[in-house]
């Protein structure tokens, strides 16, 4: 685990090298108003080679690739079409978003099956190119009604900075019933390299509403690390949904306002919708 505070991606370095990392960490919600809520849950995160899974499935015993397993990982989890590859996925995204040279590599930060159970609110694709350049992000983002969005963004000169890359897009995917549609995402991503970070800012006509994030250690993919994996969260996935609900429960207890669901958008939005020029964070 990295002891040391990261705060360059310089001092964090590039991705790792092998077809699969294990990232142990915490998530942290942070409702800031029209009342002050806060929870944070321990996790671990697995990171994907997408073009390497024939090297992962022969990494450790522990993890099945596109089959049943204690622990799994499947392409079928995080494509749109029957029968799509990882591969054919991310470069028809690409595609749309105008990027027409396929990425280099492209590495999926996303929880794994537990015992055959996987939910992610939120799925995160890091396209690279030939000189390990950031080309592109996207954002796959799911709701507890078996809605997903997906939202595609090209990494542009003004994304980077020596903190990270820094996006964002207005909202157009439902997720919670105690957030409403006008409101704006701001991304502020760590690429993975010895540690990952990913924090969402949530605004309300340009005003913070809440705060998401994750923060992880790049661990190697053994055995051993799965192992200490599956003792800490045995039900990992399972607690996320849990979790969700409960406090989903507490926040209508402290009489936040409901929302109902919009109609769902289309599968993928490639550009910001949104004209606002909102504060950043």
């Amino acid at each position: 685990m990295t002891s040391e505070r990261i705060t360059t991606m310089a001092a964090n370095g590039p991705p790792p090298g092998a077809p699969a990392a294990l990232y142990p960490g915490k998530v942290m919600h942070q409702r800031l108003k029209p009342f002050g809520h806060r929870f944070e849950y321990s996790v671990f995160s697995l990171l994907v080679d997408i073009d390497r899974l024939d090297e992962l499935a022969g990494m450790t015993r522990l993890l099945a690739v596109n089959r049943a397993g204690i622990l799994s990982f499947r392409e079928a989890d995080h494509v749109e079409q029957t029968g799509e590859t990882l591969r054919q996925f991310v470069d028809r995204l690409l595609s749309g978003a105008g990027l027409h040279r396929p990425a280099a590599r492209v590495l999926l930060l996303a929880y794994p099956r537990v015992f055959g159970y996987v939910f992610n609110p939120i799925s995160v694709f890091f396209a690279y190119d030939g000189n390990g350049e950031l080309l592109a992000l996207i954002y796959a983002v799911r709701n507890t009604f078996g809605e997903r969005h997906i939202y595609i963004a090209p990494v542009e000169a003004t994304d980077l900075t020596p903190a990270g890359v820094r996006q964002t897009r207005a909202k157009v995917f439902h997720v919670s019933p105690f957030v409403g549609m006008d409101a704006r995402y701001h991304f502020r991503v760590m690429p993975p390299g010895r540690t990952v970070r990913l924090r969402i800012h949530e605004t309300e006509s340009g005003e913070p509403l809440l705060a998401a994030t994750f923060h992880g250690d790049a661990v190697p993919l053994t055995d051993a690390s799965l192992a200490v994996c599956l003792v800490r969260f045995p039900f990992m996935t399972l607690k996320v949904v849990a979790g969700i609900h409960w406090q989903a429960l507490r926040l209508w207890l402290k009489g936040a306002r409901f929302h109902k669901s919009p109609p769902p958008p289309a599968l993928s939005s490639y550009r910001d919708t949104g004209a606002e020029k909102y504060r950043t964070f």
